[in-house]
C-alpha cells in the first residue's frame, strides 16, 4: 500500500518542485530586468543633472548659438518626461534626440577656443562622456536581461508558469539609427 502511494505522490512532488524552481527563476529574471532598468535610470538622472551646468557654461561663450542650446534643453525635457511615464520606447526616442543635440553642441563648441579651453567645460565634457559610456554599457546589460526574460516566458514549460502568474515581456531600450552613430567626444575634442 505504501509503495502505491509513493508511486502516485512521487511524480506529483517532482512536478511541484520543478514548477517552484521555474517560478523562482522567472522571479529572479524579472528582478534582474528591474535592477538593470534602475541602473540606467540612475545614470540618466546623473546626466540630467549635469546638462544644465553644461548649457550654462556654453551660454557664457556661445551667445548666438541659442538654437543648439535650446535643442539640448528640449531633448533633456523629453528624456525626463519619458522617464516619468516609464515608456521605454519614448525614452529611446528622447535619448536619441538628446545625444544628437549633445553631438551638435560639442561640434559647435569647436568654433569657440575659449570654451574648449575652459576647465569647467572640459570637466563637464569628460563627465558627460563617462556617463554616456556607462549608459551604453547598462543599456546593453538591460537589453540582454530583457531578451533572456522574454525568451524564458515564451519557452515551454516556463510559459505555463509565466502565464499562470502573469509574467510580462519587457521592451528593449533601442535608439534610432542616428543614435547608433555615437557621439565620439574624443574625436571632437582630440
Amino acid at each position: 500500500m505504501d509503495i502505491i502511494i509513493f508511486i502516485f505522490l512521487a511524480p506529483i512532488a517532482i512536478v511541484l518542485i520543478y514548477g517552484i524552481m521555474l517560478y523562482n527563476q522567472l522571479v529572479d529574471l524579472k528582478h534582474t530586468v528591474s535592477q538593470a532598468w534602475s541602473n540606467i535610470d540612475i545614470l540618466l538622472k546623473q546626466r540630467h543633472d549635469e546638462l544644465p551646468k553644461l548649457v550654462e557654461t556654453c551660454k557664457q561663450y556661445m551667445g548666438f548659438e541659442q538654437e543648439t542650446l535650446k535643442q539640448v534643453i528640449a531633448a533633456r525635457s523629453q528624456v525626463a518626461s519619458a522617464l516619468e511615464s516609464g515608456s521605454v520606447g519614448a525614452l529611446g526616442s528622447a535619448e536619441s534626440m538628446l545625444r544628437i543635440g549633445l553631438g551638435n553642441l560639442f561640434a559647435v563648441a569647436e568654433d569657440y577656443p575659449e570654451l574648449k579651453a575652459s576647465e569647467k567645460f572640459q570637466h563637464l565634457q569628460a563627465r558627460i562622456s563617462a556617463l554616456e559610456n556607462s549608459i551604453a554599457d547598462r543599456r546593453e546589460y538591460y537589453n540582454e536581461a530583457v531578451k533572456i526574460n522574454n525568451v524564458r516566458i515564451e519557452q515551454f514549460p516556463d510559459v505555463i508558469i509565466a502565464n499562470w502568474f502573469k509574467f510580462k515581456a519587457r521592451d528593449l531600450l533601442e535608439f534610432s539609427d542616428a543614435e547608433k552613430q555615437d557621439v565620439n567626444l574624443g574625436k571632437l575634442f582630440g
